[in-house]
Order: C-alpha cells, then structure tokens, then sequence
C-alpha cells in the first residue's frame, strides 16, 4: 500500500478503534486491520501527533505495578472521523475513474 495512503488509514483506524473505549498502545496495534502492518514503533510518534492536534487525550492508569498509558477519543477526534466518513463518495468515485481508466 502507498506509504502516504496508509498514513492517512492509520490515522482514522487508531481514532476509530478508539470510538467506545479507551485503550493503551498493545491493544490499539491489535486491534488495527493487519493490513496496514501497525507497529509500536509507529503507532506512538502517530499517537503524539493525534494527542498534539486534541484528537485525543492520554492518562496513565497503574496495572500490574506499573503505569500503562491510555488514550481516549475526544470530540475533535470524534469530528474528524466524520469528516473522514462524510468524504467517502468522493472517494470512491476516484476509485472508479482509476478503475475505468485502466480498463481501456
């Protein structure tokens, strides 16, 4: 998949995974679509720059001794999903103009 393409997924997929209920890093990279082969090592500068933009906010949380750090959706993160939505006609009518454009 295009480098810049999966940028754009994993953003909505971390947000979107976090629609419902808070979660901490391990967890988010699981529950991410294979696909987008989501590790640690990009998830956390993604999930700096989501905290930075107030998409979401971070706590920490003590488990098993040690503090674990969860993030949860916040209204901007909520908007920006929807905006990402809303824009899925226009989406796939770019996909179709491609499709018909390699079928000549």
């Amino acid at each position: 998949m295009d480098p810049q393409l999966k940028r754009g997924f994993l953003e909505m997929c971390v947000l979107a995974s976090l629609k419902g209920r808070d979660s901490y890093g391990y967890q988010i990279v699981k529950d991410v679509p294979d696909i987008l082969e989501l590790t640690e090592s990009t998830l956390y500068p993604l999930l700096k720059r989501l905290e930075k933009a107030q998409c979401l906010a971070a706590y920490s949380v003590e488990h098993n001794g040690r503090l674990r750090k969860y993030y949860r959706l916040t209204p901007i993160g909520e908007k920006r999903i929807a905006e990402f939505l809303s824009e899925q006609a226009d989406i796939m009518s770019i996909y179709d103009f491609v499709k018909r454009g390699a079928s000549r």
